[in-house]
Order: structure tokens, then sequence, then C-alpha cells
């Protein structure tokens, strides 16, 4: 072995001139360097990359012709029969040529943990005959000068400036900018987010081939993207038009273990930015820390430490054996300078066959070692760190030892066949191109293969058609050829031709950008946010003489081809041009375009004037009555009245009106009428308005007027009322249905149930209201708060006695327990307090049930029934039961209530099973033991007194049997006392229809005469009666209705089927007859209840006024279950509601 191999000494430089260009990135050495060489006959030039082999390749090509000039790099030889100059893979390099010229790039790479040894020995030994050129950094000055002494040094200074930009973000950077990432998995996150906010970016990585490569970089450099994703592969080398260059990391997987990157590494990264004289920018983007100031300042003033060592392993290897071939590689280097490389992949790979012991058998002297050798050096492209790289090495290895020294051609057809496809994502491709490469480096060893051209063009080939397939699916996945494209043509400044299809697609330069609807354009949803603006402009040129043409269609166009919707959007053919705005007056409100952006100010106004005049007109045909009573011609009153209520869009109420309606002539009224325009109980509306359309377009102009959300909240059409919750308070009063209670009723049904209610109050209290439930399409106790919204309050009246009939044999029946209070016979008049008087929290509140119960869900329009129905017929008793009937008398202070009274909440009544029981006895009213009387006045006083609430129990009511009387005449309205209606005197008040009247009294259990307070259980004395204060006298006709003697009734529950019926023991006007004594007490009455004056004490029928009362207690009955499906069940909860209403 030599000496010069065995230290490593560089070769002599007698013979040759050796310059040192040193510099900056991108200041020229490599064009210096390619001028000096084609001044030579013949020349060499290593460069660092393939890919910029390849490119320097062509140039000289262009120049010199294909038959002059070789390329030579691992995966692809080109050589003609005779070529003049090499251009090399620095790895590749041919130094058993002679050539004048020879040049290495980047020689301050021999410090490369990885390559460095390479470039190192390149730096030792590689010299032409008569000019050896090393181009690379200032920072290998030093080296060089101690191991080529005899060197010249040229220096490059940059031309343009590199300037710290600091840091962005990924979406803000500038246009003509490189991304550097050391990862792909970096790389192409990157890049996807580029592409959705720039359009597109080019990616370039080491794992590409050369062919890719290039395709992205020919794609950026075209201008079709402005940016560019890449490793620090775009540091070596890549001559494109970079303005800036952004680091997403500063540190990096060196093979080994991460590290940051050195400062020389990232200026030669960084110097990519501006080219020539252009400065450029340099900066972090993404989630990379800032650069420090140290690191900014060395790369801005291109200042670095020196190189203290230089990579080096031996290249005079010893071949006599294995373990020989061993020790030569890890040999010492002569220099202090030079520093043992690690391991690299071929020696790891020497490492691990040299154990096999089929491998060490075949190693049986220095040719078979040498071919170990070389087929150790097969590079690995895809770095996948694993062995099987090693065990193809092994199995090359064992076919070219076999006899022939070939590798078998069926072998090598499976290995290539199975890389032949296209299919698969990037990762896929990625992997099969970095096989495809190692399998042509292989084809180029012509002494391995039987026919090496047909493996180099099937290898290229293949390599060539995946590499086509992943530079498809990085366009495809990481630009938008639409975005790219039509920035490019708008920066050309080129005209673009547009055309719209019959869907309303637009097509722009033969891409689709979008939708045109009516007047507005709707750009693509995959188009970035960044690039709207300009396609909007790009669309804008595009379709300039489409959307002038739709403006004049527009303005022609008939009225049936515009529609208002329910949001106040106005459309034409379908599409939206307009939306409603706050006008003048409500009746007259503005449009406002929509979806404007292609219109200029001219178009945009001719587009406004004729959606207004629609506007105007529809409103006008819709609402023509409110229109014509805008517009009349009135004086005085009567225009105020139409003025407030067109204002008002058509119903408003009549309270404050009164003092311009009290002031109308006869003459004026019948203008008003002639409009329309009803002077209603409670409002003054216009009637032909409550159509449904007109309703909603009401809702419509009240909501643009008020500036309150669309669509607005409407009565579906048909209904006459709905919930009052489901309308807010003035738009119900605008659409013309204002709130009563628990309900919004339409205003002409309003008025309608006023005046039926005013109608059947003339003639008293009101008895039968269920069939105002249908007319108003609601529950019998919705319709109770309705009714005492409006001033009316419920009174619990009884029913007159049912008549005796002959008993049934035993049957099932559903009994309840007969009141205390509320006897055979007696009557219960008990007044419901209104719900004004239960206090303000009462207001709102859900209405107290109704006897009538709910209506049946009717139809709105339908006509109540004249008469109403008969209450159903309950079971037959025993006995006699009392009938409770509500009456509806007016609210005698005229004052409407705000809402219903408040219910209170009881818990659910446990039902029983009944089975049939004898009827109970009735429970008799224990009377004071020492009675006081009084005389009575001369002349009796007919004064109404208000009894206090009394609380009537469901029992009492749910078992009341069907009475056969017919109800009473109409309650008659506010403002007239309770049962006597105006101008009718006491004794016509006492003859009502069918002899049946209320009572005077207010309840039983009341003070009595004797002046002792009643004891029964929920019984209490009215406020306003002293105790012992004798109740005013009854008209003859009530006396009738009291019931009759004790000695008949008892006769009636002791015989069933032969009691007479209540009217036919009808008593004289002024008889004297009282109250009826409690059954079980035979034969005894309770003496003079108010008879005339001049009758015996006592009345007829009456016990001696003399007699002392009844000291046995009085028999409880059984209790009976309460049926809740009994009719009278919602009066008695209606009674206890009101009873606790009234005691708060």
């Amino acid at each position: 072995m030599s000496n010069a191999y065995t230290t490593g000494r560089p070769v002599s430089d007698q013979h040759g001139r050796v310059m040192a260009v040193l510099g900056p990135t991108n200041t020229g050495k490599t064009y210096l360097a390619m001028e000096r060489m084609l001044a030579h006959r013949s020349g060499m030039i290593g460069f660092p990359l393939r890919l910029l082999a390849r490119e320097n390749y062509d140039k000289v090509v262009r120049l010199k012709g294909p038959k002059a000039v070789a390329l030579v790099t691992g995966e692809e030889k080109i050589i003609p029969p005779a070529p003049q100059y090499w251009v090399c893979t620095v790895e590749s390099m041919p130094l058993d040529r002679q050539v004048q010229f020879l040049a290495v790039d980047e020689i301050q790479l021999c410090a490369d943990p990885e390559r460095g040894h390479i470039f190192t020995d390149r730096l030792l030994h590689a010299r032409g005959s008569e000019e050896t050129m090393f181009l690379g950094a200032d920072t290998v000055r030093g080296l060089i000068q101690k191991l080529v002494p005899r060197a010249e040094y040229i220096s490059r200074p940059r031309f343009s400036n590199l300037s710290h930009a600091g840091h962005k973000k990924l979406t803000r950077l500038p246009p003509r900018s490189a991304i550097v990432a050391f990862s792909v998995t970096d790389v192409y996150a990157m890049a996807e987010m580029v592409r959705r906010s720039r359009g597109g970016t080019a990616v370039v990585m080491g794992a590409l081939s050369p062919r890719t490569r290039n395709a992205q970089v020919a794609m950026y450099q075209a201008g079709d993207v402005d940016y560019l994703v890449a490793t620090d592969a775009v540091g070596m080398g890549l001559n494109m038009d970079v303005d800036s260059v952004w680091f997403a990391r500063l540190s990096k997987f060196d093979g080994h273990q991460p590290r940051r990157l050195k400062a020389t590494e990232v200026a030669q990264i960084a110097g990519r930015a501006g080219r020539h004289l252009s400065d450029g920018l340099f900066g972090t983007t993404w989630d990379c820390e800032p650069m420090d100031e140290e690191l900014v300042e060395a790369v801005e003033n291109h200042s670095f430490p020196p190189l203290q060592h230089l990579m080096w392993r031996n290249a005079d290897l010893d071949f006599r054996s294995l373990a020989a071939l061993q020790r030569s590689l890890d040999a010492r280097p002569f220099a202090p300078e030079l520093i043992r490389a690690r391991e690299a992949d071929d020696q790891l790979a020497l490492q691990i066959l040299a154990k096999e012991a089929e491998v060490a058998a075949l190693c049986t002297g220095p040719a078979a070692i040498r071919l170990l050798w070389e087929v150790c050096q097969v590079p690995d492209f895809r770095k996948v760190l694993s062995d099987a790289h090693t065990r193809l090495l092994g199995q090359m290895f064992r076919h070219l030892s076999a006899p022939g020294g070939r590798l078998p051609e069926d072998w090598v057809a499976g290995q290539v066949a199975r890389l032949d496809r296209t299919e698969g994502d990037i990762d896929a491709l990625v992997a099969r191109i970095a096989h495809v490469r190692t399998w042509t480096y292989v084809s180029h060893r012509a002494d391995w293969m039987a026919d090496p051209a047909h493996w180099q063009e099937r290898t290229r080939a293949i390599e060539d058609r995946l590499s086509d397939a992943l530079h498809e699916r990085l366009t495809q996945r990481f630009v938008d050829k639409r975005s790219a494209g039509l920035l490019k043509s708008l920066r050309d400044g080129r005209d673009l031709a547009g055309s719209v299809a019959a869907s309303g697609e637009v097509m722009v330069e033969g891409h689709p950008v979008g939708q045109l609807e009516g007047l507005r354009f709707i750009l693509d949803a995959e188009v970035a946010p960044e690039d709207q603006r300009a396609l909007m402009t790009a669309a804008r040129r595009a379709l300039k003489d489409e959307i002038a043409a739709r403006v004049r269609a527009l303005e022609s166009a008939a009225d049936d081809a515009f529609t208002l919707a329910d949001d106040g959007g106005v459309a034409w053919e379908g599409a939206p041009v307009g939306r409603l705005a706050p006008g003048p007056s409500v009746l007259r409100p503005e449009v406002r375009t929509l979806h404007d952006e292609l219109l200029d100010g001219a178009q945009r106004d001719r587009v406004r004037q004729r959606l207004t005049r629609w506007v105007q007109e529809h409103v006008a045909a819709a609402l023509a009555p409110l229109l014509r009573l805008e517009t009349a011609e009135l004086a005085g009153g009567a225009r105020g009245i139409a003025f407030q209520v067109a204002e008002a869009l058509g119903t408003l109420p009549r309270p404050p009106l009164e003092p311009l309606i009290a002031g109308l002539d006869k003459a004026q009224r019948r203008q008003l009428a002639a409009l329309g325009l009803r002077l209603g109980f409670s409002h003054v509306f216009l009637p032909q308005l409550v159509k449904p359309r007109a309703v909603a377009l009401r809702a419509m102009l009240w909501a643009v007027r008020h500036n309150q959300p669309l669509p607005a909240a409407v009565p579906p059409a048909g209904r006459v009322s709905v919930p009052a919750a489901d309308l807010p308070g003035r738009l119900a009063d605008a659409v013309g249905y204002p709130r009563v209670g628990p309900r919004a009723i339409r205003i002409d049904m309003l008025d309608r149930l006023e005046k039926e209610l005013a109608t059947r109050g003339r003639s008293g209290p009101l008895t039968a209201v269920g069939d105002l439930a249908s007319l108003l399409g609601c529950s019998g106790e919705e319709l109770g708060g309705v009714l005492t919204a409006l001033g009316w309050r419920p009174r619990i009246l009884p029913a007159p006695q049912p008549q005796a009939v002959q008993p049934q044999p035993a049957q099932p029946v559903s009994l309840q327990p007969v009141a205390p209070e509320a006897s055979a016979g007696e009557t219960l008049a008990a007044e419901i307090v209104p719900a004004e008087t239960a206090g303000p929290e009462a207001a709102g509140d859900q209405a107290a049930p109704l006897p009538a119960g709910p209506a049946p869900d009717a139809p709105l329009e339908m006509v109540p029934e004249e008469t109403p129905e008969a209450a159903p017929e309950t079971p037959e008793k025993a006995g006699p039961e009392p009938t409770v009937t509500v009456k509806y008398a007016a609210n005698p202070s005229g004052v409407p209530t705000t809402g219903p009274a408040r219910p209170r909440s009881r818990p659910p009544r446990r039902r029983r099973t009944l089975r049939p029981r004898r009827p109970p006895p009735t429970r008799r009213t224990r009377l004071p033991s020492r009675p006081r009387r009084r005389s009575p006045p001369a002349r009796p006083r007919r004064r109404r007194r208000k009894a206090r609430p009394v609380e009537a129990p469901a029992s009492a009511v749910a078992a009341a049997p069907a009475s056969d009387t017919p109800p009473d005449p109409l309650a008659a309205p506010s403002g007239t006392p309770s049962g006597t209606p105006s101008g009718t005197t006491p004794e016509a008040a006492a003859e009502t229809a069918e002899g049946r009247v209320r009572r005077k009294r207010g309840r039983r259990g009341g003070a009595r005469r004797t002046g002792r307070p009643a004891t029964s259980e929920g019984v209490q004395a009215a406020p306003d009666q002293p105790a012992g204060e004798r109740p005013a006298e009854r008209p003859a006709g009530e006396r009738q209705k009291a019931g009759r003697p004790l000695r008949e009734r008892s006769a009636a529950a002791a015989k069933p089927g032969h009691a007479k019926p209540a009217h036919a023991k009808q008593g004289h006007a002024g008889s004297g007859q009282g109250r009826p004594a409690q059954a079980g007490s035979p034969g005894r009455d309770r003496g003079n209840r108010g008879g005339a004056p001049g009758e015996a004490p006592g009345g007829k029928g009456g016990r001696p006024a003399d007699r002392p009362p009844s000291r046995q207690p009085p028999r409880q009955p059984a209790p009976r279950p309460i049926d809740p499906d009994h009719p009278f069940a919602a009066l008695a909860k209606l009674a206890r509601q009101f009873e606790r209403a009234g005691q708060e």
C-alpha cells in the first residue's frame, strides 16, 4: 500500500494552478467555474446534488452540443463516445479521467458529518492538469491554506443585501416566498395551508426525483404559483426567483439525532433570497421560535466563525482480507485538522455482511473483497433505517459471486416489476421512486448486468412515470389550478373570457368560478379567502356584459316576476335582489339592493327604483282600505281618526279616540263608514284587513318600521284567536289581534264577542257561555280569562230543585259528598272576586275554568248556536240534591281586568272505586241555643249586599243533578246593578224566566238574626253585614224558589217517587215561608225568614216562633268520592280559586 494513501497526504500541486473561489451563496461562483471550464478543451465539475448536475449539464449541452458533454451521477449516466466535458456529482467524479480543468462546488461540505469525507478526498486528491478550482464559503479558507498551501483565493462579495424580516404568519407571507422545513410531515402540512389560503404552492424535497423536482420548480418559475415549500435541498444551488425565505424550523434530524441549525446552514438556505442586484429577506413562520440577535447579525453580515476540522476517511483501502479492509477504513488521519468520519452507510453494511458465514466464505481473495465493498456502496435512497437494504445487498453479492458474475435477468425483472405501478398517494410514489433509483444506480454498472442498456432504459422509464404521477399528485393536492391560472391572467392584464351557462354556472377562462343567481355572483366555496377579491375582480371583468343585460331585463319585467318573501326580501324570478328597509312612513318602506357587487352606481339606482315601484304597488293592492283612509279628504275629528288608524295599520283602541269620536257629526260618521272604518265597542278598525294576506303584510311592515327581526310572528291563516303569548303586544295590535286575557283575538271576532255579551247581558247575568268558546276557538278555561279581562266576573248560583223521581234498582253511581253549607233547597249565591281584586300579581295568569267545560275544536268561523245545549242528565238519586249554576255578572267597577286570576295548585285527588250504597242523610245545620228575635222593619229594605267569597266544595257541585229549568236570561253589561236590568222595578225583576231568580241572600251560614256568627265549616259572615242584622226580605218569587216545607221534603225523602216537583208547591207573594229545616228534623222549621209585613209569624208552612231550636247534633253524611270528569268539578275548582284570591 503506497505511502501517500496510507497517510492520506495531498498530491503534488506543482503541475497546474489551484484556486479557491470563496464567498456567500448567490454570488455567481458557479457561473465563474462554468465559464473557466468551457474555456479549456476538457474539463470536469462536481456538484453536491444530482439536480444541480442535471441543470448545468443542460446548459453545457445547449452551448457545446450533446456529443461533447457527459453526465455522470449515481443514478444516471449519459456518456457519449468521446466527451470533452464531464458534469458529475461529487461522489461520481471519474478521477481516472485526465482533464485540463477540474472544479468542485460547495467545498465547505468537507465538514459535513455524513458526506464530508468525500469532499475532503476531492480537496486532497482531485486535480486538473492545468487548473483546479474549489468553490465554497469563506469559512473553509483557513483549512484550505493548511492542507493546500499553494492555493490561490478569489473572494466573491454578494451584490445584494439580505435583511431579517422577523416573524410572520404563514397566511400573511408575501408572494415569491420559499418556506423551508426539515421533515416531510411539516412540508405537507404547510403546503396544504398555503393552498387553502393562497391558491397553491410548489413542493421541493430531496426525496423527489430530479424530474419531479424540475417540474415543481418550473411551475414556480412560470408564475403558476407564488410560493415554494421545500426542505433544506433548496439551499444547494437551486437558481430560482425567490424574494424571501422563511424558516418553519431552526432544527433538524441529521440522521442520528435532532440538532439546531448552524449559522452557516441558516445562511446557506437564506442566501436563496434575492438574485444578483435584488435584495432578499429572511425570517421565521409557522410555529418557529424567533431568531436570536447574534444569528441574525451573522447571516446579514456574512460573518461566521471559520471551520476548525474537516471530515476524513482513508481512501487507500486494503483488500487482502475482510479484517484488513475494516482496519484500513478505521485508519487515523495524518493531520490534526482532519477528523475521522463516523461510520457511513457503506461501512455499516460491510460490517453486517462480513459477519454472515456465507458471505465470508465467498470472500476468498482481494477481487471478491473489492466486489463486496463495491456492492456495499450501492446507496440506500429509501432511508428506511432497516436491514432490508442490507439483505438486498447480500443477495446481489451472492449472485455476482456465482459463475458468470452477473445479476440474473429474471430476478432483476421481478424486483423492478413490483415498482412499475403509478397508483397510490404521494408517500407511496416517493417510496417507489426511491427504490427504483437504487436499481437505476445498479443498471449503470455495466459489469453487473447482462444487458445494462435495457435495464437502464427500463428503470429510467419507470422512474419517469412515477415522477410524472408524483408531480400530478403534488399539483392536485397543493395547487388550485383555477385560482393560479386566473391570478396569472390578472397579473398579465389580459382580457378574461367569461360565459354563463343555462344553469347559472359561470366559467372564466375555462375554469368554473361560481354561480350567477339573478344579480348575485356566488363564488365557489373552495376558493381561498385571500383569493376571493382577485377572483371577484376576474368575474366582474368577465361578466360585465351579462350583468348589464340582466339589469335591463329586470327593469322591463312584469309585476308577476317579483315576489315578497316573509323575511322582507324582494325576489326577481326567484333570485333575491332587494330587502325592505324603514322608509318615510310605515306604508312606504324603502328597498335596498342585495348582492350588488357586480353593479356600478347607475345600475344599482335603476334596480332600486324598479323594486321600490313594485313594492308600493304591492302594498297599495293588498292594503287598499288603509291607503284610501290615509288619502281621504276629511276634516276635523274624522281626519284625526283616519290618520291615527292608518298609522296604526288599521286597528286602534277606542279610548284614546273617544274625544274625537264624541265630536263627530252624522256626515263625518257616514264618511268614515263609507271608507270601511268601524267604530267598535273597544276598538276602531278596518274589518277588510283581517284576511291572512293583509295580516301577514301588516306584520311585515310593522317589523320593518320598528327594526324588528323577520319573519314576524303572525297567526295561522283561518285562526280567529291564538294564545296571547304567541304575539307581542304591539305587534298583536298592529295585525288586528289585540290581546285579551290569555288569548289574542281577531279584531272582528272580538267586536262580535263584545256585541254578543252586551246583547245577552241586557236580561241579566250570563248563564250559558259555552258557545262563546267555540266562537273564539278556545277552551272554556281560556274563555273564562277572556270574559274576566273584558270586565265580567263569575258568580255561583243554585239551580231549581229537580223533580222527585221513582227510584231505580241499585246501580253503581258516582256519588259526591254534599257540602255542609249547601243542603237541599238552600240558596248558594257566592260572588267570585274579579281579577283586579286579587292583586296585581294575578294579572295575566291562567283563567278560571268555566262550568261549560272546554269547547270542542271547531272551525273558528263557526256561528255559535242560538240555544245552549241542555245539561247532561245525571244518575237518579234517592233524595233531592242541589244543582249549582255559574252566572257571569258585569263587573260593577266597569274596569276591564287585565288577566284571569291565578289558580292555586292543589294535590291530585285519589279516585275511589265506588259501589252502590244508600244515600246518606242530609247534614243538619246546628242552630244557636238562644236565638234572638228582631222585629222586622215597617218596610223591607231592598238593599243589595256583597257576600264574602265562599268555597263551594267540588263534592257539592260534581254530584248535582241536571236541572229541568232553562237558564236565566243573560247578565247585564258592566255598570248595571247585578240581577236588575236597567229600568225594571224590583217586582218585575223578580219575575224571571220560568220563575227562576237569584236570591238576595248572601250565603247560608251567614250571621243569623240572633247575632251569632255561623259556625258551619267554610262559611263566614259578610264583612258589610253586622251581627244579628236581618237579611233583606225576598220577593215572592224567591220565596217560592226557596224550597218545599220540611214535612214535604221529609216525605219525599222517605217515599221516593212520590215527591212533587219544585214548582208544584208555589207560595204566595208576601207569604212568610222561611228557609226549610234541615233533613233529619221532621216537623221543625226555622221560623219567619223575611215574610211580608202583616203575615203571621213563621209564615206559611213555618214553625211557631216561640218553638225552641233543636238541640240534636247534626248527622254527618258519609263522604262520597269525587268524580273528576263531572262537568261541575271545574266549577268547584273555580269557586275555590276565587275564594283564595279574595282571602289573599
